[in-house]
């Protein structure tokens, strides 16, 4: 594959993963807010400032992982991986959208069980296809637990 094309598979890659982060972000325009601040939250919830940029290394992650599953078998060899990745984005745009949009902790915990059912099924595909890129997706896998986890432990105090 020439230089070019996998330059243009990696922007491909990037823009659909930072594109589902800027869907979710509409969920959080306005911050946080006064909603989420009144929550009853467990004592080891991260500050705020700390989510963007885990999110930002972690969908830099991602779109490396399908970039490197892409360019080394080609979309059509790696199709049902490849689809399962960017089908994934949907679900995880969408839990922004659900808690802090819709402040239903109770569908985003929903939406991040999905999600987090994705994470492991892309795992699996990506270690087929290529190890890096399978170990790649694992720090996002260990965030969306922790993440599951607190949103489970959320809800449960605001119910």
């Amino acid at each position: 594959m020439s230089r070019g094309r996998s330059l243009g598979i990696l922007l491909l890659c990037l823009a659909a993963c930072f594109g589902a982060a800027a869907v979710g972000g509409l969920g959080m325009a306005a911050g946080p807010g006064d909603w989420y601040r009144g929550l009853a939250k467990p004592s080891w919830t991260p500050p705020d400032a700390v989510f963007g940029p885990v999110w930002t290394v972690l969908y830099a992650l991602m779109a490396v992982a399908a970039w490197r599953v892409w360019t080394r078998h080609g979309f059509a060899p790696a199709r049902l991986p490849l689809s399962v990745f960017f089908a994934h984005l949907g679900i995880n745009a969408a839990w922004t959208l659900l808690f802090f949009g819709m402040r239903s902790p109770g569908l985003a915990l929903a939406d991040i069980l999905v999600l987090w059912i994705l994470i492991v099924l892309l795992v699996r595909l990506f270690w087929s296809r290529s190890r890096l890129a399978s170990l790649l997706l694992v720090p996002y896998l260990l965030w969306v637990t922790f993440a599951a986890v607190l949103n489970a432990a959320i809800y449960g105090m605001n119910r």
